[in-house]
């Protein structure tokens, strides 16, 4: 314990932050400074590195978000596989900042979701919300010798919350504003929102996932190239393309977009199976190669500009939109956001002095942070929770 009275007592702390996203495409590592805490946080980020998977590491996560392919033993086994690989991306980055371990205060890391489950089941008289994260802790702490805070989720969900979205609580910290409406716009695998109302409090604060981010432009590239691309690199295929509106309108009228907040969703509704239904319509309809791929982005595009249309605009107005992750490097899904979007201003976390790729690793450092505080770091009205509670579980 007197090591954790130690960092508590601290009035400043490096810490590291650690994300591993719904693309899979590697681990984010990110070491910053970070001041105070709750709502005096000051956040300076020292350094950023991202660590991509290999493609034998990728289909192997792959596999494990499968019933069918991800068996209790590849699970076993990943959990520790992944704790090496955050263990080596925290070093890293901490080594590229020209720091040694025995300097840095904390890790927080989020892991890699391998399923989610955020609606209700009942068994054997209990009503269970659950979800999965892997990336095991207590591997990390081991071979880095710094205190680790990790498993995020699965309090909130005990608290009968979603477990999601998580980065809200640090969005409010960082970002809010006395006059102007801002949203915080996420664009990993799945789309997430965080909206800050003007002057706002932690309880006025409103996040849920759009829906799908890149998790369907990616899929289809990759089946569009037979595996050569990954990824839309700039949206160039997309922009050489023509969105078909048949096809967008039928896959916007999808049940997810009309459910009402707080929601999320993940790679079980919007991965490869919802990805071969939109290729099977797409042939009916005779929509193929680049047209396809700018079809697809735009139902990311429009799906998001209608999310703000139907639970913010209302009743909040919307003045600033700050786009971040990998789809602000799509500069043809940007664009076609601020076409849906004519009148707000959108921008990227580069044009305001900030990182795209490093947004969500700070926000895991910020988090476990709190958590080292003993401050509840969820946001009830985002994640739906009964009541507030500190997310985290710490490996020494």
């Amino acid at each position: 314990m007197d090591r954790l009275i130690e960092i508590y007592n601290k009035e400043e702390r490096l810490v590291v932050g650690l994300m591993s996203g719904t693309s899979v495409d590697g681990i984010d590592a990110a070491l910053v400074r970070i001041k105070g805490k709750g709502t005096d946080t000051e956040v300076d980020l020292l350094e950023f590195e991202n660590y991509p998977y290999s493609d034998e590491m990728r289909e192997k996560i792959f596999k494990l978000f499968s019933p069918e392919t991800g068996t209790v033993d590849k699970i076993c086994h990943m959990n520790f596989i992944l704790g090496e690989l955050f263990a080596n991306a925290a070093l890293g980055v901490i080594k590229k900042a020209g720091l040694t371990p025995d300097k840095i205060d904390l890790i927080g890391s989020h892991g890699q979701t391998i399923y989610h489950i955020p609606s209700p089941i009942e068994d054997s008289g209990y009503m269970v919300r659950s979800t999965l994260q892997i990336g095991e802790p207590a591997v990390i702490a081991e071979r880095t010798g710094i205190v680790t805070v990790a498993d995020f989720r699965v309090r909130d969900v005990a608290a009968g919350g979603q477990g999601a979205p998580l980065v809200p609580y640090t969005e409010y910290i960082m970002y809010r504003e006395e006059d102007k409406t801002i949203a915080l716009q996420n664009i990993g695998g799945i789309a997430n929102v965080t909206v800050l109302p003007a002057g706002c409090e932690l309880d006025d604060i409103i996040a849920f996932d759009n829906g799908p981010g890149n998790m369907v432009i990616d899929e289809i590239v990759k089946r569009l190239t037979d595996g050569r691309m990954r990824f839309d690199e700039n949206g160039a295929l997309a922009g050489k393309g023509k969105v078909d509106q048949v096809l967008l309108e039928e896959l916007l009228d999808d049940d997810y977009f009309k459910k009402t907040p707080p929601k999320t969703t993940g790679r079980e509704y919007f991965g490869s199976q919802y990805v071969d239904k939109v290729i099977k319509r797409a042939s009916e309809l005779n929509v193929w190669g680049y047209d396809l791929a700018a079809t697809v982005t735009a139902l990311t595009a429009k799906s998001i500009a209608l999310s703000y249309r139907d639970f913010i605009m209302n009743q909040y107005g919307l003045d600033r939109v700050i786009i971040g992750g990998g789809g602000s490097y799509n500069e043809t899904l940007v664009n076609m956001i601020r076409g849906y979007l004519d009148g707000v201003e959108v921008l990227t976390q580069e044009d305001i002095g900030f990182n795209s790729d490093a947004k969500e690793a700070v926000a895991f450092a910020v988090l476990a942070n709190e958590a080292i505080n003993g401050n509840c770091n969820n946001a009830v009205k985002a994640t739906g929770a009964d009541h507030p509670v500190v997310m985290g579980k710490i490996s020494m």
